[in-house]
């Protein structure tokens, strides 16, 4: 197998206690990078604990609130106090509300847009300036960023973060710094089993591999992403969602015609 020449990068991943997060963590590390994991937890969540105490050089975990600037700060400093460059940036940390367009309230919106969109911000800008050129920051976006999705506080988000990326990407481009966004499908995670039969059954109908997706086909992309195999890449956005967002809503007409 071809090297995806991630050996001695450090990279920080938001939101790594569960789900996506925890299996970028882990495939950062078999692929050889040095991988600053965060969440919420002030204690280093058990399945990355198992993880460091195999890999203890190559895996170290900070608690970190994505919304918080001064968190942002705290977890630079303590990067340069050990004298790493950092190579890359995952913001994967998220949540979801599902209130319907009529039901939304300005709070819903405000609450999922602070971890969504603002906390990625905070993270671009605390931690851009210890990046040198050939650095990557990969953004986790969703299927709902690239569609009609029905609740509207998350997908708002989603689409905010796609105009972050750009922005981002076209501002950091001249310092050598590469910026892509990923938007999974419907991934089984902690968040997604949370969801109604009625919603799997209905994404299952229009997702053209007719399955859900893994953690893990995720984070191969990202792991890409942040790879110097992808080092003209930048401003993309690749949906990982089995063809969901592709077909434009054509596939429940196909459907019908069977």
């Amino acid at each position: 197998m071809a090297s995806l020449q991630l050996e001695g990068r450090t990279v920080v991943v938001t939101g790594a206690g569960q789900g996506q997060g925890a299996a970028e963590a882990r495939l950062l590390v078999e692929a050889g990078a040095r991988v600053i994991a965060t969440d919420l937890a002030a204690e280093m969540p058990a399945h990355l604990a198992a993880l460091s105490a195999s890999s203890p050089d190559a895996l170290a975990y900070r608690q970190l609130d994505v919304a918080d600037a001064s968190g942002w700060s705290d977890l630079g400093g303590w990067i340069e106090s050990r004298g790493w460059q950092l190579d890359g940036l995952v913001n994967n940390a998220g949540i979801t509300q599902r209130s319907r367009l009529l039901d939304a309230s300005v709070a819903d919106l405000q609450r999922v847009y602070e971890i969504n969109v603002a906390g990625a911000l905070l993270g671009i800008q605390a931690l851009t300036p210890m990046m040198g050129r050939g650095s990557a920051i990969v953004n986790v976006g969703s299927v709902a960023g690239l569609t009609a999705h029905y609740p509207v506080a998350y997908t708002a988000s989603k689409w905010a973060l796609r105009g972050l990326s750009h922005v981002a990407a076209m501002e950091l481009g001249p310092r050598g710094i590469r910026v892509n966004t990923v938007h999974p499908g419907f991934i089984e995670t902690a968040m997604t089993a949370s969801a109604k039969p009625e919603f799997r059954q209905a994404t299952l109908a229009e997702t053209p591999l007719g399955r859900t997706g893994s953690a893990e086909e995720v984070a191969g992309v990202v792991l890409f992403l942040l790879s110097p195999l992808s080092s003209f890449v930048t401003g993309a956005e690749i949906p990982v969602d089995g063809g969901q967002s592709g077909h434009g809503g054509a596939k429940s007409v196909s459907d019908a015609m069977r």
